[in-house]
């Protein structure tokens, strides 16, 4: 780890902030998917209101990665030896812990009813036998289950780790211009979605025998990792200035966002992709938010021992504390219900729950158990 003196105090203010969006966006997984979600107005109107804010989380995690490894500056081998045994070992156990949990729960004769609260997407009478957890614990190369949702991500960080060491050789020797091409190509791709959406769902040379269109070797999640890099260094601009920009890209880029989730789930018929379509991580509306809290974040100095330690100690306990949360989410709802908090406020209270007590007990394991901690906690 980095010696103080040498921490961007700054990006594990920003680390902190994408932590507790993505709790939040689990938290609010229940406003869109649930029962009440469906008959009640007021869900679908909070989970909208506070889903489409919250859209950057992942963005800004994949600008903080480009950030802080790119250029990759050790040997290929040692590169996927530190990161991706810093990942993968985790992966694997959170991974059985989540799919062994629902034959756990049958086991201790609990109703099926307690998946369906902690997990949102499990359904109705979800299984609890040995065979189902079996089946998902063989599918895990393959892909995440219902059980096991965040951890997409995983999946996705790992395929960026691969490929890394092959971009980062051509950062190396790429310049500023070329690098603005490179996002500019890849801003456009950020329309894909829509035009397959409105206009046809084949684009650019796309067929039923081919995904690979025009722009697809630009797509995707390489360019956040750019864009990390890219604006590593503060702009030019003033103070004053950025803020004032940050502020427009937000509200532009929540606007779309919260008013095209809103129009695209006031229809019933729609499809899960049509429900996702302005909540992709991969849109030019997210884009404009993330840009905006990145620039803006970039700019707070924070000068107190007490919150750089405890930003510091986030940052150590990140991957436990996104690893374990999900865990944590049902839970969290089951208290926050009994608590009375109004239906505008529970997507907050219960993800500052859920924030504190994964925090806590990853912390604590960090304490206790220090050595075991680095595998099963990240």
């Amino acid at each position: 780890m980095a010696e103080k003196t040498n921490r961007i105090i700054w990006a594990d203010l920003l680390r902190l902030i994408a932590i507790f969006m993505v709790i939040s966006i689990h938290c609010s997984d229940p406003f869109n998917v649930s029962p009440e979600a469906r008959s009640n107005p007021e869900y679908n109107l909070w989970g909208s209101i506070y889903g489409a804010f919250l859209r950057p989380c992942v963005p800004l995690f994949v600008m903080l990665t480009g950030m802080l490894l790119l250029p990759v500056k050790q040997e290929i081998g040692q590169f996927y030896h530190k990161r991706m045994l810093r990942v993968i070992v985790p992966f694997i156990i959170w991974s059985l812990l989540y799919n062994l949990f629902p034959w756990v729960t049958g086991l201790l004769g609990l109703d099926s009813s307690v998946l369906t609260t902690m997990f949102p997407y499990a359904g109705d009478n979800p299984s609890q036998t040995f065979e189902s957890s079996l089946h998902n614990i063989l599918m895990i190369p393959f892909n995440f289950n219902t059980y096991t949702v965040p951890l997409w991500y995983i999946y996705m960080l790992i395929g960026l780790y691969l490929y890394m060491p092959f971009f980062s050789a051509w950062i190396k020797q790429a310049t500023k211009k070329q690098m603005r091409i490179f996002l500019s190509i890849w801003a456009a791709t950020l329309f894909l979605p829509y035009c397959q959406e409105f206009i046809s769902n084949y684009i650019g040379g796309t067929c039923a025998w081919n995904d690979f269109g025009i722009l697809y070797y630009f797509s995707g999640f390489s360019g956040y990792l750019l864009l990390g890099y890219y604006l590593k260094d503060k702009t030019n601009l003033s103070t004053k200035s950025t803020i004032a920009l940050s502020i427009v890209l937000l509200v532009l880029g929540y606007a779309v966002t919260y008013y095209g989730f809103r129009q695209m789930t006031s229809h019933n018929d729609i499809t899960e992709r049509q429900m996702e379509l302005f909540f992709l991580y991969c849109s030019p509306n997210v884009l404009l938010m993330t840009i905006a809290w990145f620039l803006i974040v970039q700019r707070i100095n924070i000068k107190s021992g007490i919150i750089t330690s405890a930003l510091e100690n986030i940052t150590k306990c990140g991957l436990g504390i996104y690893m374990i949360h999900y865990f944590i989410v049902g839970i969290g709802y089951f208290v926050i219900d009994r608590m009375g908090v109004p239906i505008s406020m529970r997507i907050p209270v219960t993800a500052l729950f859920v924030f504190a007590v994964s925090w806590g007990v990853v912390s604590l394991f960090y304490k206790v158990y220090p050595k075991t901690a680095k595998w099963i906690m990240g």
